[in-house]
């Protein structure tokens, strides 16, 4: 491999020919060849979004000259479009505050800037009222806010659509309700699917609050919180140009100590991820203990038979979308964990967790995105229910005997429930059988589709 000679505040350094970046990414990778993971690049991209704005509202501002505006804001566009992941190369376990990889995003787009015959330098220019300690900050929280509004929003949507179509085709499909995983009361498909689908919307609401912590920036706080090098004109041009690039309404954090120092806003929005994960791991474990079977399983609904199930036994099918979205719930969770420890460790002027809080946040929304739009595919939108086995279930239930309270008592619909049970009697058997009740007023009072409530 052939090497150029870069220089840094440390002195000289061999770097890859073909690298776009420079010395300071170079010293990292060198120095923290920690691990596989790298800085996501969708924090890599927010990152170059963040710069692009930077020079605009420098330009504006007067502090930058418009040809050095121009070149930044063109080489942060081939950042932004994807056209230089492979020069992003950094480890994930390097410097708490991100900086190293904030230069690598500087060196990048000043050596861009050059191929265009421009000079450009990565910390006068690139870097230009900013700080890493405000900057990546505030990378992370547009990188979050764009995938929750272009990625997950859009799935949960579908999702909720699906759940909705499948109420109206199971609308007056009577099944057993089960609680404690026990027979209970009736109740109809669509009344359980519509549990699943309120719980989508319930963290959707939950997620749209999280947000309005995650709009406001730490941008022009710079090193310790007090704007030094930073103006409030800046600031303001920074926004306007952010929103237009964007089309969301970011805003200024106002105590930048707090935005530097504190990751509330992280630790929210993942928490609104994990109850969203809780929720559909419900919803994953209810579908495969219905789908389970075919013939020693509950069985009450079958789901798509998307690929052979077993090496060794021939014919079997898995509900394999529905694990694979509950291991997704369980890394969110873990995810979250881990953002609310490194969150609680902030000193002083700045948390020193950023790149770890970065990672298990952005790994949680995307991970949330792909695995609902792979379940919703490939499982929910070919749910079917097998009304013969939901009826046969709801006919055998013991616990139609709840309609009797109100005529017998609670004591004595527990003793037919019980003789029924140890007797291998049904329920109407039993009864009758005890003299408590006529064949008349069974009829009339244990009826499942009267049990449905409102």
């Amino acid at each position: 491999m052939s090497y150029r000679i870069e220089k840094d505040s440390m002195g000289e350094i061999q770097v890859p020919e073909t690298a776009l970046w420079g010395a300071q990414t170079e010293r990292s990778r060198q120095n923290f060849n920690i691990g596989t993971e790298k800085m996501p690049l969708a924090l890599i991209h927010a990152l170059a979004l963040v710069k692009k704005s930077a020079a605009k509202a420098n330009e504006r501002t007067g502090k930058l000259e418009p040809t050095i505006s121009q070149a930044i804001q063109q080489a942060a566009n081939k950042v932004i479009k994807g056209e230089v992941n492979e020069d992003f190369p950094l480890s994930l376990w390097q410097t708490g505050s991100g900086t190293q990889t904030n230069m690598n995003v500087n060196e990048v787009i000043a050596h861009l800037a050059a191929k265009n015959e421009t000079f450009v330098h990565p910390n006068d220019h690139v870097n230009m009222s900013q700080s890493s300690n405000d900057v990546f900050p505030t990378g992370i929280h547009v990188a979050a806010v764009m995938l929750i509004e272009e990625q997950l929003f859009p799935v949960m949507k579908q999702v909720i659509q699906t759940l909705e179509t499948l109420e109206s085709e199971n609308e007056k499909i009577i099944k057993i309700g089960r609680t404690h995983l026990q027979d209970a009361t009736p109740v109809t498909f669509a009344q359980e699917i519509s549990g699943w689908r309120s719980g989508i919307e319930h963290t959707y609401r939950m997620l749209e609050l999280s947000l309005t912590e995650l709009k406001q920036l730490a941008i022009g706080g710079t090193a310790v919180g007090t704007g030094l090098n930073a103006s409030k004109e800046y600031i303001e041009a920074f926004l306007k140009s952010l929103n237009e690039e964007t089309t969301i309404q970011f805003s200024e954090d106002p105590n930048k100590f707090h935005g530097l120092a504190s990751k509330d806003g992280i630790v929210f929005t993942s928490g609104a991820l994990k109850a969203l994960a809780a929720n559909v791991m419900k919803m994953a474990n209810d579908i495969r203990w219905m789908a389970s079977g075919p013939r020693s399983g509950l069985g009450e609904i079958t789901i798509p038979a998307n690929e052979p199930g077993s090496s060794i036994m021939p014919g079997k099918i898995n509900p394999t979308q529905c694990e694979a979205l509950t291991m997704i719930a369980i890394q969110v969770m873990g995810n979250d964990t881990t953002i609310g420890i490194g969150a609680s460790q902030g000193n002083f002027e700045l948390n020193v967790y950023m790149p770890v809080l970065a990672y298990n946040l952005i790994q949680s929304i995307e991970l949330l995105a792909d695995g609902l739009r792979s379940f919703d595919q490939n499982c929910l939108t070919g749910i079917k229910a097998d009304q013969e086995k939901m009826s046969q279930y709801v006919e055998q239930s013991l616990m139609l005997v709840t309609a009797l309270n109100p005529h017998i008592g609670y004591d004595n619909g527990a003793k037919i429930a019980k003789k029924a049970f140890e007797e291998n009697l049904t329920l109407k058997q039993a009864a009758l059988a005890t003299g408590l009740v006529t064949e008349v007023d069974y009829d009339r009072w244990v009826k499942p589709e009267q049990m449905l409530g409102k």
